[in-house]
């Protein structure tokens, strides 16, 4: 059975917003046995369903009439060739420990995707990324409990449809995948990526260890810590947008931060647009837009859902007045279905 169940249970300390509502029930589970015995179980069959790891990407804004799932499936296993280590992982582990940890073991190629929240199981879902990295660079496969099959499927990382923030899991799988293992490959003929932001200033023979910690430093002091201020990392993915339209802002804001992101697009970073449109300590009940990082939005003590949505509303629709950008959440917005609430 689950590890323990709790009914008309309180979310508040189960995602990093902070938000107080409820679910139905909530299980934590430790094992694909005991994830299996929820889909089985007879009672729980017609409740909507959602699995949560670290709750780091998550806003609910509603009580959620179902079943919370907390996966925390532990596992680290290290296979080697003589091109590269071979991490299989379990989907409960913490994301950072596990980088973490690789480095420890001699096993570099995280560190640029250090002290990013959650779970190992929801790299794959969000394809995590930082400073020109991202899991798609070194995954192999994403091992995920089917529940329409009952059992356990292999997903090669060629299959998983990754893209900026976006993988099969958010698409054709959603509702119908649970990730609880994920495989990586990291190659040991290792090379520094730093093409990216401030990581450019430590210079081509920078150690691993030292890209870990400025990494770390940085996303410190950038972002704040959700145990002190309620808050799920960048709430705004940043923008693609083509060639056309970022020309015409440039006539206007020469100064427009920008990297390639294909044939004749280029991304912006959301952070630079919602800064610039002057709402950096915006407010709406204790809703409010970070005062030192414009894209993270944070529960100052007591924000309500609908505060924070007003909020990434009035964010959305300023910034495409201002720049002709919409912008789109990276976080998931749930409503009390597990549907899209946003």
């Amino acid at each position: 059975m689950p590890v323990s169940v709790t009914f008309d249970a309180n979310l508040a300390e189960h995602h990093t917003f902070g938000v107080s509502v409820c679910s139905r029930a909530l299980v934590v589970v430790d094992s694909v046995d005991s994830l299996a015995r929820c889909y089985r179980n007879e009672e729980w069959q017609s409740l909507p369903k959602l699995v949560v790891g670290g709750g780091s990407n998550l806003l609910f804004t509603e009580d959620f009439n179902g079943l919370v799932i907390l996966n925390r499936i532990k596992e680290r296993t290290v296979s080697e060739s003589s091109g590269c280590f071979r991490l299989h992982l379990g989907a409960g582990e913490g994301w950072h420990e596990v980088v973490a940890w690789s480095l420890e073991q001699g096993m570099p190629g995280l560190e640029n995707l250090a002290l990013i929240p959650g779970t190992v199981g929801a790299a794959p879902v969000q394809n995590i990324g930082a400073y020109g990295v991202e899991l798609a660079d070194f995954c192999e496969y994403v091992d995920y409990w089917d529940c329409e099959l009952g059992k356990v499927v292999r997903l090669p990382a060629a299959e998983c449809h990754f893209g900026y923030r976006e993988s099969i899991f958010k698409g054709a799988l959603k509702g119908r995948a649970v990730v609880v293992a994920v495989g990586l490959a990291l190659p040991k003929a290792w090379s520094p990526k730093l093409g990216y932001g401030p990581l450019a200033q430590l210079g081509e023979e920078a150690a691993p260890s030292a890209i870990f910690e400025a990494v770390c430093q940085i996303r410190s002091s950038k972002l704040p810590d959700p145990e002190q201020l309620g808050n799920a990392g960048s709430f705004f993915k940043n923008p693609v947008i083509d060639a056309v339209l970022f020309e015409r802002i440039q006539r206007s804001h020469p100064e427009i931060p920008s990297y390639p992101a294909g044939p004749g697009e280029m991304k912006v970073p959301a952070g630079w647009l919602i800064d610039q449109a002057g709402l950096k300590g915006y407010q709406v009940g204790d809703a409010a837009v970070h005062t030192e990082q414009a894209l993270v939005l944070v529960n100052r003590d007591k924000a309500t859902a609908e505060e924070i949505t007003t909020l990434a509303r009035h964010v959305v629709a300023t910034v495409e007045a201002r720049y002709g950008i919409e912008l789109e959440p990276e976080v998931r917005i749930l409503d009390g279905q597990g549907g899209a609430g946003w």
